[in-house]
């Protein structure tokens, strides 16, 4: 771990503020800490210590948007993306993460497209269609085990399922705190099982647990940042920014 007052040690300071703000209020914000902790920690330690940084921004927004989530989602996403994270699991000595992440990108970007498309379409040849609506990206099932079994395997391999489940959630057009408060409760659990196995391949040690409660107060405060923004952002502005935000990770996870 970085020694205190290093530039290491800012940079993971910075991150843990972004992790909070993402939790908190601007879903996509915290895939930004995903490379920024790959640079300044070696590969292995960086996910273990993200990982951490991540169950505590779990905490905040999970305890505050409490009242907000759509548990009929989570239900239906958290079995398959156990099986994704399972899969995830053994992947990590067999799969390059380079590839996973250009193939998550690829998703992304693919389904962004198909929305800009379908909503440009409309607007030329009569009303448009929000996002998930009838004849755009589905509700049903068999979406739902796609990407809950894509954000599993994202999430155990490289912390990276946020831009998944912001697809998700959009598509299934719910209002900015119930988006949030879904997504807050579904990576608590998620990121809670990734847990046993993340000790097993020694990604979280006692160490990584201690540097991460030194993260606590960066963690606090991007969420109170997080909380605030959430309540001044206008539905129609926080899901086109979510959306850039979304597209940009997956670019990212392209390169």
């Amino acid at each position: 771990m970085p020694d205190a007052g290093s530039i290491e040690w800012i940079v993971v300071a910075l991150c843990s503020a972004m992790v909070g703000i993402s939790k908190c209020g601007v879903p996509g914000v915290g895939i930004i800490a995903i490379p920024l902790m790959a640079w300044v920690l070696p590969a292995k330690s960086s996910v273990g210590v993200l990982l951490g940084i991540l169950i505590l921004g779990d905490l905040f927004a999970a305890g505050y948007y409490r009242r907000n989530a759509r548990w009929g989602h989570i239900v239906k996403l958290l079995p398959i993306a156990f099986v994704g994270i399972v899969v995830g699991y053994f992947a990590l000595d067999t799969v390059d993460n380079n590839q996973l992440r250009r193939i998550i990108g690829a998703i992304v970007l693919s389904m962004l497209a198909l929305r800009f498309f379908q909503v440009h379409s409309r607007r030329t040849s009569g009303p448009s269609r929000q996002f998930g609506e009838e004849g755009s990206i589905p509700q049903g099932l068999l979406f739902a085990i796609v990407m809950g079994f894509f954000a599993g395997i994202a999430t155990m391999m490289a912390n990276a399922a946020g831009p998944v489940m912001i697809i998700y959630l959009i598509s299934m057009r719910l209002p900015k705190r119930e988006f949030v408060g879904t997504a807050a409760w579904f990576f608590f659990v998620v990121n809670w099982v990734k847990v046993p196995f993340s000790t097993s391949l020694e990604l979280m040690t006692p160490e990584s647990l201690k540097f991460n409660l030194a993260m606590f107060p960066f963690i606090a405060f991007g969420a109170i940042i997080g909380i605030i923004l959430l309540k001044r952002i206008p539905q129609n502005i926080f899901t086109t920014l979510v959306q850039i935000l979304a597209a940009a990770a997956a670019i990212k996870l392209l390169l």
